[in-house]
């Protein structure tokens, strides 16, 4: 089997490569994470605070759920430093800190729940918020690293 090229072509016309996550989601989030990031080369410069910024915009939409993003039923900051980002942006501070890697922290316990039932997240009922958090953030990149293997 041929090993797929992630380059994509973006609206302008620029070649980005494309996360794998990405690549295994929807066009509308890859447009937002494409446009983010060609935008964010332009201001910074090839790199991760490039990447950052894409995911950072991306994660206002959507969720990571496993190895690729899914809307989110309500648009906004997905955790606390994503939060705390938006206001250091507007100030022009320091715009660095823990994420939930792509979980909605701020999302219902029920939702958090389903998506622990759907990644099989095991002892998810006894669970609290952060810790069902944080056990979707390693099945999620569990399933990513799998993904890779796989592709």
């Amino acid at each position: 089997m041929a090993k797929r090229d992630d380059k994509r072509e973006s609206a302008k016309g620029s070649t980005t490569d494309l996360p794998s996550t990405l690549d295994r989601s929807d066009e509308h989030a890859q447009a937002i994470w494409r446009e983010t990031h060609d935008s964010a080369v332009e201001s910074y410069g090839e790199g991760e605070r490039a990447h950052r910024t894409a995911f950072s915009a991306l994660k206002h939409s959507y969720e990571k759920v496993g190895d690729h993003w899914e809307p989110k039923e309500h648009k906004g900051p997905s955790d606390a430093q994503a939060a705390r980002s938006g206001a250091a942006a507007r100030r022009g501070g320091d715009r660095r800190g823990a994420t939930a890697g792509g979980v909605d922290a701020n999302a219902t316990k029920a939702h958090l729940m389903d998506l622990a039932r759907r990644l099989e997240v095991k002892g998810r009922s006894s669970m609290t918020k952060q810790e069902l958090v944080e056990a979707i953030d390693k099945a999620n990149r569990r399933e990513t690293a799998a993904a890779r293997r796989a592709g």
